[in-house]
């Protein structure tokens, strides 16, 4: 074969191979489309005490790896509540995920969260232009988020809520400070028989928990007979209901079983990674 006809052999099967890869692409990107939802609205996760952004990062991960979105963006909030944009929202992004840094991440006033937690909407609000929002907490961000509902009724002015996942939430008790295992009971409709202070507090939720919002609420349990995940009980975390659930548009929970089901595990869980995709962005 001349020299000639090889060169044109290989630029044939050059375009070739560069038609199959994008072909390839574009109907992975379809496929993807036909499987999640492609939505304006912004994926806003919360950390928990004595953490960081770095806690979110496997999951949030998963979520780009999936195909769900492009867009990672942070908000870093200072120690005395400011909240900054680190990067921007694209205009036309779909399903964009923001990452939250709390510098201050020892602070234990949940009020004090929750304000915190509106700065960072109040400020993706700003840069995004969203009408809705989801919000996800690992333990302590749970309380952020929670508080923020509960000292803000009605959202006057905020974002919508759309979808809530809380993982690992310690709503009525942390073992050793509060709570111990196999200490509370709770009712069909999630009520404990003992409720600390706090969690009184959130009581006022039953009346004032917006009715729009889907809510998901993700425990894990070691399976080493405390029924808990080594720091919360699984019956703290699942009191949850008694607040939400008769004014939230669905309620649902998901135990995760096993060593990988441990406090600080459950948001490094390959498990929860896909149970969270599927709740917040599958059609």
């Amino acid at each position: 074969m001349s020299k000639k006809k090889i060169t044109i052999a290989t630029i044939i099967a050059s375009l070739l191979l560069i038609v199959g890869v994008f072909s390839f692409s574009n109907s992975t990107q379809a496929a993807t489309k036909k499987k999640y939802v492609q939505e304006s609205i912004p994926t806003i996760f919360f950390h928990g005490y004595a953490s960081s952004f770095h806690a979110e990062q496997q999951m949030t991960g998963a979520i780009k790896k999936a195909g769900v979105t492009k867009t990672i963006v942070r908000v870093n909030v200072s120690p005395n509540g400011y909240a900054k944009m680190i990067g921007s929202i694209p205009k036309k992004a779909k399903n964009p995920i923001v990452e939250v840094n709390f510098d201050n991440s020892r602070n234990g006033d949940y009020h004090t969260q929750g304000q915190w937690a509106k700065n960072v909407i109040k400020v993706v609000q700003e840069d995004y232009k969203c009408k809705k929002v989801n919000l996800v907490g690992h333990s302590m961000g749970n309380m952020a988020i929670n508080y923020y509902i509960l000292d803000n009724p009605g959202l006057k002015g905020l974002p919508k809520i759309n979808k809530v996942v809380d993982i690992a939430g310690h709503f009525d008790g942390i073992i050793d400070e509060d709570d111990e295992p196999n200490e509370t009971t709770l009712d069909k409709n999630g009520k404990p028989d003992r409720m600390n202070s706090f969690y009184k507090e959130l009581l006022a939720l039953r009346k004032t928990y917006p009715t729009n919002i889907k809510v998901l609420n993700i425990y894990g349990d070691k399976n080493d007979g405390t029924h808990s995940d080594g720091a919360v009980t699984n019956a703290s975390s699942k009191s949850l209901k008694y607040l939400v659930s008769g004014r939230a548009k669905s309620y649902q929970e998901k135990k995760i079983v096993g060593k990988m089901a441990a406090h600080s595990k459950l948001h490094e869980n390959k498990q929860v990674d896909k149970v969270l995709i599927n709740f917040l962005f599958k059609k």
